[in-house]
């Protein structure tokens, strides 16, 4: 019998097309999973009431072509390939049926009544907009709490945050409550729930994907993106929402990849990603002594990433100005971060960000300074590549291991890309520091970084790493009950 567990998205149209499984009894299995478990894990925040509709509606294309399947899969393969994919969505990206609330009180049930561009992309190839998840309030921090849902638990250890900002779309899938999900990143916010729930995440070049019908924290550093259980799910979406194709790699590449030594923390708390890591460099190793497929080089540059944050970063400092403008021309019932406070109706872990916020200013000498900061970063960035003819950089995403609930984040590692706005793809791996609380270890991700728009190599280089060393797993079901 076929476990929908770990599905992959091939194997769902091969299981359709074949008979075995309809959409509807797809989307039923989700809905009820929710329905069963989402009580503790609290990562969703509305349903769609017409996905059943949706999915008979993707049934009935499969019902008409009847008897010619390979009709249909070629059709499936050129003009949809999302055919009725339940797909869970951050709720900080618009969609047309279902309110989007960016985890607010003051946007609850507000909707703009239209679609997210990306969305538009996903139901023109078929895919199905299951529910929206919760997020930190709007996409502010990485705990994932916000005061429409509260704190979101993460699947594989309930006594720990999902990461974030969009925690809520990685606990879910983590929790096999969808297919695929998308989230946003304007720091660590796509890597972090993909490295706290065993999942693929990709950062795409920002630019590469439309933010039209999303919910701004920093236009400069905002970017929306795929997140799934499998790679190739993952790059299925990304070609969908960014209408890009990506080809497959040359053959007999050998791939040079950097490994950023100053993102590796050195103090107590970091032996446990640590010992992740040499593992990671151990199979890389593998691969370039056994098939000389990759050829690893040290890298002796010293970048700080807490530095990043805190002295380069233009997060804060767009966000009165982005978030503002968007609340006002959607028409939302408190149009800005001022009428916000006011109103009392967010999350009091939020209040000082959205104050500080609130003080900053993007016509000042210092946002201006943050911005050259910025331009050195990524020339910095380049000339690494240019001098060690570099394909990818790796390195860990979080140095220690996701925060427990109640704690916050630290020492994360997603701000190189975030701030440069070049791409990375978060790979799972899995810690072996099993517990009563985590039975099976706690997810630990590394990043695989690239230059702007090398989305294809970075593709090939971790379709190569997952083909040899990556497992699906899902964390054990019965202390969700």
């Amino acid at each position: 019998m076929l476990d929908l567990r770990e599905l992959t998205i091939a194997q769902y149209h091969d299981a359709l097309l074949d008979g075995k499984l309809t959409v509807e009894e797809l989307v039923r299995f989700y809905l009820d999973r929710i329905d069963r478990y989402d009580g503790k894990i609290k990562s969703i925040i509305s349903i769609n009431p017409k996905a059943i509709d949706q999915a008979i509606i993707c049934d009935e294309l499969i019902r008409q072509h009847a008897g010619k399947a390979e009709l249909l899969r070629e059709q499936i393969a050129l003009n949809l390939p999302l055919h009725g994919v339940p797909v869970l969505v951050k709720d900080n990206i618009e969609t047309e049926e279902l309110p989007t609330t960016a985890g607010s009180l003051s946007l609850k049930d507000f909707s703009t009544g239209k679609d997210a561009e990306i969305i538009k992309r996903l139901r023109k190839a078929g895919a199905i907009i299951l529910a929206k998840t919760n997020l930190h309030e709007f996409a502010i921090w990485g705990e994932t709490i916000s005061s429409i849902k509260g704190q979101t638990l993460n699947p594989w250890d309930l006594s720990r945050t999902p990461g974030g900002s969009s925690g809520g779309t990685g606990a879910a899938l983590a929790a096999n409550f969808g297919l695929v999900g998308l989230g946003t990143d304007t720091i660590n916010s796509i890597r972090s729930p993909s490295s706290a729930n065993h999942l693929f995440g990709i950062r795409p070049t920002v630019g590469l994907v439309s933010d039209d019908g999303i919910v701004p924290y920093s236009l400069t550093q905002d970017t929306a993106g795929p997140m799934a259980r499998d790679l190739d799910d993952a790059k299925r979406v990304l070609s969908v929402i960014s209408d890009k194709t990506f080809s497959k790699p040359e053959p007999n590449k050998t791939w040079r990849i950097g490994v950023l030594r100053s993102f590796y923390g050195t103090e107590p708390i970091n032996e446990a990603v640590n010992r992740v890591m040499q593992n990671v460099y151990e199979n890389w190793l593998q691969l370039q002594n056994q098939q000389g497929a990759v050829q690893l080089l040290e890298l002796e540059d010293k970048i700080d990433s807490a530095q990043l944050v805190s002295e380069v970063s233009v997060h804060l400092y767009e966000l009165k100005a982005h978030l503002n403008a968007y609340l006002e021309s959607v028409h939302a019932p408190y149009p800005s971060i001022q009428a916000i406070l006011e109103s009392g109706l967010y999350h009091p872990g939020i209040k000082e960000n959205l104050e500080i916020a609130n003080r900053l200013d993007i016509n000042s000498d210092e946002y201006k300074e943050r911005m050259k900061k910025r331009e050195a970063l990524q020339n910095q960035l380049s000339a690494i590549f240019e001098r060690e003819n570099l394909d990818a950089i790796i390195f860990p995403h979080q140095q220690q291991l996701v925060c427990k609930a109640g704690k916050s984040q630290k020492q994360r590692n997603g701000a190189l890309a975030a701030i440069s706005g070049f791409p990375s793809i978060l790979i799972p791996e899995l810690s072996k520091e099993a517990s009563a609380e985590a039975p099976l270890g706690v997810p630990v991700g590394f990043e695989l970084f690239g230059l702007p728009n090398s989305e294809n190599k970075l593709l090939a280089i971790a379709s190569l790493y997952r083909n040899k060393f990556s497992q699906a797993i899902s964390p054990q079901e019965e202390k969700w009950l």
